[in-house]
């Protein structure tokens, strides 16, 4: 009972301190302002606000991917994300907070340093970067449908207009290489 319990912890204790330094970097960001101040950087770099939930998209996926840990991207970006929004077009808040969530997902799933990854892999009883390899090509595929999907809506301001545009693009895909498919099994016959 003993060994569980500090079997346990020692598994946990990553993750929990994950979670103190990201809220502490939450605070700390709130304190500098961080968010009203990117707020102005994009006012002053002139980058339009349309373009933001995809940039922040991009932006999580590159951070949970370099990290390794989706949690921590969270607890970074979600705050700034927010700010930003709130000062540049608060109409796009709730797809900025989704682009930062989807982002770091995505980024994490990628990751070859993210414990959910070395768990699959290990737990799947094949080579790591191996896992990692044949899984990409799936995620990239998935992200840039998401990317195509928050640039549409960051373009028209519409969720639905961008949720269209994402089933377009499925199904786009989803024909060529049904296409595909059947000719390559048409070719080895």
């Amino acid at each position: 009972m003993g060994r569980a319990f500090i079997s346990g912890l020692k598994a946990m204790m990553p993750a929990i301190l994950i979670l103190i330094f990201a809220w502490g970097l939450t605070e700390l960001i709130a304190t500098l302002d961080t968010g009203l101040f990117l707020s102005t950087m994009v006012d002053q770099l002139n980058i339009p606000v349309a373009f933001l939930p995809v940039l922040i998209f991009i932006l999580a996926g590159l951070m949970a991917f370099s990290t390794g840990t989706s949690w921590g991207s969270f607890g970074i970006l979600l705050p700034i994300a927010g700010t930003i929004m709130v000062n540049a077009e608060p109409e796009l808040l709730l797809p900025a907070l989704s682009a930062v969530l989807a982002g770091a997902v995505f980024g994490d799933h990628c990751s070859p340093i993210s414990d959910t990854t070395i768990l699959s892999s290990t737990g799947a009883g094949c080579n790591h970067m191996d896992h990692v390899a044949t899984q990409l090509p799936y995620a990239l595929v998935a992200a840039g449908v998401s990317a195509l999907g928050y640039f549409v809506l960051g373009m028209t301001g519409s969720v639905w207009i961008g949720l269209v545009a994402v089933i377009i693009a499925l199904i786009v895909l989803f024909t060529y290489w049904t296409a595909k498919g059947k000719k390559r099994q048409a070719q080895v016959a």
